[in-house]
């Protein structure tokens, strides 16, 4: 029996009013690969990233994190994730040991 990805994204779709940002993208990770996002600015690369990350409700399709839904399974995917912006305010008074602790 294969393990689940660690992520799963199923047609995923997502608008901002007349703007269609995702348009049912499709893609999967194995535990233990490593995925980059590459993209112009406008192409949904932060919107894919806040859905995954639970903070942005997809219009349509399926993402689940480690086998669990982004929607249904919300406050399961924070369990298990971590998340940090490109910029963050603390940068300037940390170590990176200090960041990871």
């Amino acid at each position: 029996m294969q393990a689940p990805s660690a992520i799963a994204v199923h047609k995923l779709e997502k608008s901002y009013r007349e703007l269609k940002v995702l348009r049912g993208i499709t893609f999967s990770v194995a535990r233990g690969q490593i995925l980059a996002l590459l993209g112009p600015n406008g192409a949904g690369k932060t919107t894919a990233i806040r859905i995954l990350s639970t903070l942005l409700l997809p219009d349509g399709g399926r993402a689940y994190v480690e086998g669990h839904d982004v929607v249904r399974g919300a406050a399961r995917v924070r369990a298990v994730i971590g998340l940090t912006g490109q910029f963050a305010a603390v940068d300037d008074f940390l170590t990176g040991r200090e960041t990871w602790s």
